[in-house]
């Protein structure tokens, strides 16, 4: 596979790839250093790949390669959305082998942030680290996720601004700019995500809720790469205390939370988590 030119590109004006693996066409776009181990973006229930904030993928891509993708069944991919975070992971793995990439720092948000956690445990020859994003471990707190649907939301800056962003003005007035950054890129839109797809990413998102009956954390013991997780103080999605639980349980881990934001934190406070994430991915060796 043919690797994009370094520097040229930006979130706006990459184009769509595709590649084909075990029958499946996976939708890509990859830009930024591509000297570096580069990023791979897992993203939140029911997102595509416009669904990400032009000024964390770019500000990443400035020094790290950046590959964005639609999982199995998801937006501009082909195949069937896989109903377990496991089966997920599985594509993810297809996918990279397809790239020809052999090692991946990985972003995971929300459900891309458990696909995240299970493919540093079964692959953790591929994943180096692991940025966590307004995500839980299995089993972990309040994760019912009984406001998701797969319907299609009536208004979607609406649902945005009210999941995504705390009620204060100052979150709600970075909602708003968030919401016209996702408008920046104008050309080779991605596809919107199906309602099969949603459904299937929901029942993947509840099975992962779903408390084992033994070592209820015991997954996040093998997960030895650093991390890095990063929630909202008022996430009213996926709820704080899973932040926390990662970190008391992942070997090597270190959390930062942001003030005054829901789900969206990284958005809303995408200057610092920019830096920490740069101070992360330039530290060596363990977290602490």
């Amino acid at each position: 596979m043919q690797k994009q030119a370094a520097s040229k590109y930006t979130h706006e004006t990459v184009a769509t790839q595709f590649v084909e693996a075990d029958g499946v066409r996976y939708a890509y776009r990859r830009f930024g250093k591509a000297s570096t181990v580069p990023l791979l973006f897992l993203g939140y229930f029911n997102s595509n790949m416009d669904a990400w904030d032009p000024d964390v993928t770019n500000g990443m891509a400035d020094t790290h390669e950046v590959i964005l993708f639609d999982n199995a069944g998801v937006a501009s991919s082909g195949g069937e959305t896989a109903p377990t975070v496991a089966e997920m992971t599985s594509h993810c793995v297809a996918f990279c082998r397809a790239l020809g990439v052999n090692a991946v720092n990985v972003v995971g948000f929300s459900l891309g942030g458990m696909i995240a956690q299970q493919l540093a445990l079964d692959h953790s020859e591929l994943v180096h680290r692991l940025i966590l994003l307004g995500t839980a471990p299995r089993g972990g707190e309040g994760l019912t996720f009984t406001e998701l649907s797969p319907e299609e939301q009536s208004d979607p800056e609406a649902f945005l601004l009210a999941a995504f962003f705390a009620p204060s003005t100052t979150s709600q007035a970075a909602g708003r700019e968030y919401l016209k950054r996702l408008e920046f890129r104008t050309k080779d839109r991605d596809l919107p995500v199906s309602r099969n797809s949603a459904v299937a990413q929901l029942a993947a998102i509840r099975e992962w809720g779903i408390i084992p009956a033994t070592g209820r954390y015991a997954m996040l013991q093998k997960i030895t790469q650093p991390t890095l997780i990063v929630h909202g103080n008022k996430d009213i999605v996926v709820e704080p205390i899973n932040a926390l639980i990662l970190t008391q349980h992942l070997p090597n881990a270190q959390l930062i939370v942001y003030s005054d934001s829901s789900h969206g934190a990284p958005y809303q406070h995408a200057t610092m988590f920019l830096e920490h994430v740069k101070l992360f991915l330039n530290a060596r060796g363990e977290v602490r």
